[in-house]
């Protein structure tokens, strides 16, 4: 089925219940650890498996280059199907545990709304993309032999600037982005949203900017591609904003190898989500990113995404300057 067949059969049907609110009570209620040890996340992938009944299916995608499994999560089993990516840069670690979230809140239990979601949508995620360079507390993966054009000599590859579609998995030197290449090729998924975090940046309005948003910027992506791209920022965008973030542009760049505009040219409407790293935020960065998550999937599911005028995120303002000192 079509793509936009796909929307179309979706928006038909009765407007989707929202799923969460934009802070979820479970996640409201407690903590959330910002940094799980790669053992403790593989504890809670698996034990979001059990407790779900299998509506949460956990398994490698591949090995990193010190051997650690590389998991996907994926929930529902509805015909549109979303990606999440999250921690391709070892130190960007928030948007992990709030994908953890996201799937519980999808995942666990059976009530109608949980049910129509996961009948409307495939939601899969490579949760920690790149758990070496987590384990090193670093921005690359590990590579000691490692001499890259994007990265740095005797530590790694930056994995975020080799997704280019004309590198092929097998040859890529990058090991973690190769097994992204190839999972995102096998699931086929019509929305792909990688997540990331960034330094600390005001508004031209004087407010610290809390996130940042970017859509393909490299020529040759389909018009329709770039037009989903841009609605699912904006739906991201006006969740998060009414959860009390403070949403930018993000000045990305066109180099095909980043992942933003490498599954833009592999027709997929493709999405950057940049949490800042402001001391003290990490809780509330971590729901930032699970409301996210929430928005793109819910709108997708109850055929409100395709209602957004493309042209809306053109309006998102842009980051400002770095606050330094």
């Amino acid at each position: 089925m079509a793509r936009t067949t796909r929307f179309a059969v979706l928006s038909l049907l009765p407007a989707l219940a929202a799923v969460v609110g934009l802070v979820l009570p479970a996640s409201a209620a407690r903590d959330i650890d910002p940094r799980p040890s790669n053992a403790e996340l593989t504890r809670q992938l698996f034990d979001l498996q059990l407790r779900s009944r299998g509506a949460v299916r956990v398994s490698p995608i591949g090995e990193s280059n010190r051997g650690r499994p590389v998991w996907s999560a994926r929930v529902g089993h509805g015909p549109l199907r979303v990606l999440y990516v999250t921690q391709q840069h070892g130190d960007e670690p928030l948007s992990t545990p709030a994908a953890v979230e996201f799937l519980r809140d999808v995942g666990v239990g059976n009530t109608p709304e949980q049910r129509e979601l996961r009948e409307r949508l495939t939601v899969d995620v490579v949760v920690r993309a790149n758990p070496d360079g987590h384990e090193q507390n670093w921005r690359y993966n590990y590579d000691p032999e490692a001499n890259p054009e994007y990265g740095e000599a005797g530590k790694g590859y930056d994995i975020n600037r080799y997704h280019d579609p004309a590198l092929a998995p097998e040859d890529n030197p990058a090991t973690e982005a190769g097994l992204i290449q190839r999972h995102h090729a096998d699931f086929r998924p019509e929305i792909t949203v990688d997540y990331h975090m960034q330094g600390r940046y005001v508004g031209e309005d004087g407010r610290e900017i809390t996130a940042s948003l970017m859509w393909p910027t490299i020529s040759g992506v389909a018009q329709e591609d770039l037009d989903l791209a841009k609605q699912t920022a904006v739906a991201a965008q006006r969740a998060m904003d009414e959860g009390g973030a403070n949403v930018s542009q993000y000045p990305g760049g066109d180099y095909q190898g980043i992942a933003r505009n490498a599954y833009g040219l592999r027709g997929s409407g493709s999405v950057l989500v940049e949490l800042s790293d402001i001391p003290g935020q990490e809780q509330f960065q971590i729901r930032s990113a699970l409301t996210a998550m929430h928005a793109i999937a819910r709108t997708a599911a109850d055929g409100s995404l395709q209602e957004i005028d493309p042209a809306e995120a053109e309006a998102i303002p842009p980051r400002g300057e770095p606050i330094t000192g």
